[in-house]
């Protein structure tokens, strides 16, 4: 019974977002608890924080995800961040790493670009992140940081990565900055 709910709601969001969700159907046929654990995640990675600091937490999980993989994942976070109202031509600017004109979005995509890599230098930009919009923006900017590679990464665990892509905008393309 519960596979049967898992899968139809497997399928329901692979047509709301027109992503391929074949790999949910691969975790759930393997084990119901399994797919009951991916339905849980998306309660880390959608803690956006303040409203006001909504651009970060966008720029943190895009930035994350593109770390992880530049194909459907980040295409879909595009999504995510487009309905949670965050203006398509910052994320355009992030992903192209013109992170002044991306401004806030700008700010949470170096946050976690820094948070991701191997420095153990402080994270200036999670200091400003802190000063501007509180102890709960930086919270939501840390777990986009830590989360949003988490599908790409398990994807390719499972045989499913992709190769990388021009994002779409709002019909606008951006080509992923390296």
């Amino acid at each position: 019974m519960i596979r049967k709910w898992l899968h139809a709601g497997a399928r329901s969001f692979g047509k709301k977002y027109n992503y391929d969700v074949g790999y949910m159907h691969e975790v759930i046929k393997a084990s119901s608890r399994a797919g009951l654990a991916l339905t849980f995640l998306p309660m880390v990675t959608g803690y956006k924080g303040p409203p006001e600091a909504r651009d970060v937490w966008a720029g943190a999980l895009l930035a994350s995800t593109l770390d992880g993989d530049c194909g459907p994942c980040g295409q879909l976070i595009i999504t995510f961040a487009l309905e949670a109202g965050v203006q398509g031509d910052l994320l355009l600017a992030a992903v192209e790493g013109r992170f002044d004109d991306a401004q806030d979005v700008g700010l949470g995509f170096q946050f976690a670009r820094h948070a991701i890599s191997t420095s153990y230098e402080p994270n200036t930009f999670g200091e400003i992140i802190h000063s501007r919009f509180g102890e709960q923006a930086l919270v939501a900017a840390s777990f986009a940081a830590a989360s949003g590679r988490f599908y790409p990464v398990f994807k390719r665990g499972l045989g499913e990565g992709h190769a990388c892509q021009a994002i779409n905008i709002n019909g606008r393309i951006g080509k992923v900055a390296v």
